[in-house]
């Protein structure tokens, strides 16, 4: 891979961070064109308020972003900041990425900072584990830009300005912040687990892509972290019973692999407004792996 041939002529150093850079869009790009994922955008439907360009505008916006994060092992809750700051300057959709922007974007760092595939989730988790407050702060700051829907964490409230204070003065680090999350929310767990389900589904969609086209691997692999991880913003909204309700159905859809079938749960799971968004951001975090590991559409 591209990346492998790191050295420390600048021009190989530009070449591997837009490399990176490409691979990260990519994957953002195809994740929404996927159809049909049951209850998220795609390019067959939209929201009320967000649409299929909202995500391609903003999937090209934060393009940028991407490139200075692979360029360096620090700065995670600034770059996160940026990227939502970015990719609202280039769609007025509201949150579209935010999820995805936080798995992406500590794994583009360690992509540019590793001379193997194998070394990336060893330096995810290294580049996390040493977050700092000043990246907690940035990572709080990032909800303003963002209108997200979310639990407050240990009395920490992202839309409270004391929260700040209080991290400040417990020199709670990003890392502090969602290792408490990681009990209930399937992003924050993946963050601090070495990025296992992004490897694992990352492998899973470049296996089907041999026996199926590109897009129908992704709806399969979609489908399956959804029968294996009852969707966060799913329970949020609508409670656990619900979300293990659409956990089960996802396990039938792929036992009978009727796309027929799959696209009336689509149309079920948006006409009751359920949405897996944390399902879809696993899908963009895992493609991004299984495009720096060769796979081609």
């Amino acid at each position: 891979m591209v990346w492998h041939i790191k050295s420390k002529g600048r021009g190989d150093e530009i070449m591997i961070s837009n490399y990176i850079s490409q691979c990260a869009q990519l994957a953002m790009l195809l994740e929404v064109s996927a159809s049909p994922k049951p209850g998220n955008i795609d390019r067959d439907h939209d929201f009320e308020d967000t649409t299929y360009e909202h995500f391609l505008a903003s999937a090209v916006g934060v393009y940028p972003i991407f490139e200075k994060a692979s360029k360096t092992d620090r700065g995670l809750g600034k770059f996160i900041a940026e990227a939502t700051k970015e990719s609202t300057k280039w769609q007025s959709g509201g949150n579209t990425h935010f999820g995805a922007f936080l798995l992406l974007i500590p794994l583009i760092m360690a992509a540019g900072c590793s001379k193997s595939y194998e070394e990336i989730g060893e330096n995810a988790n290294r580049i996390i584990r040493k977050t700092t407050s000043e990246d907690a702060i940035e990572f709080y700051r990032a909800f303003e830009n963002v209108k997200v829907r979310v639990k407050d964490v240990d009395g920490l409230d992202v839309y409270d300005e004391s929260s700040l204070e209080r991290i400040e003065r417990e020199n709670l680090t990003f890392y502090d912040i969602i290792k408490i999350s990681s009990e209930y929310d399937t992003i924050s767990k993946e963050l601090i687990s070495g990025f296992e389900k992004s490897f694992e589904y990352a492998k899973v969609i470049a296996d089907k892509a041999k026996t199926m086209s590109l897009n129908d691997a992704i709806v399969y692999t979609y489908l399956r972290i959804l029968s294996r991880n009852p969707d966060y913003f799913i329970e949020i909204k609508f409670g656990k019973k619900k979300a293990k309700e659409v956990s089960m159905k996802a396990l039938e859809l792929i036992e009978s692999w009727d796309i027929e079938k799959i696209r009336d749960f689509d149309e079920h799971l948006i006409e009751w407004g359920v949405n897996p968004g944390s399902t879809a951001d696993l899908i963009v975090s895992s493609l991004f792996l299984a495009f720096l590991g060769g796979l081609r559409p």
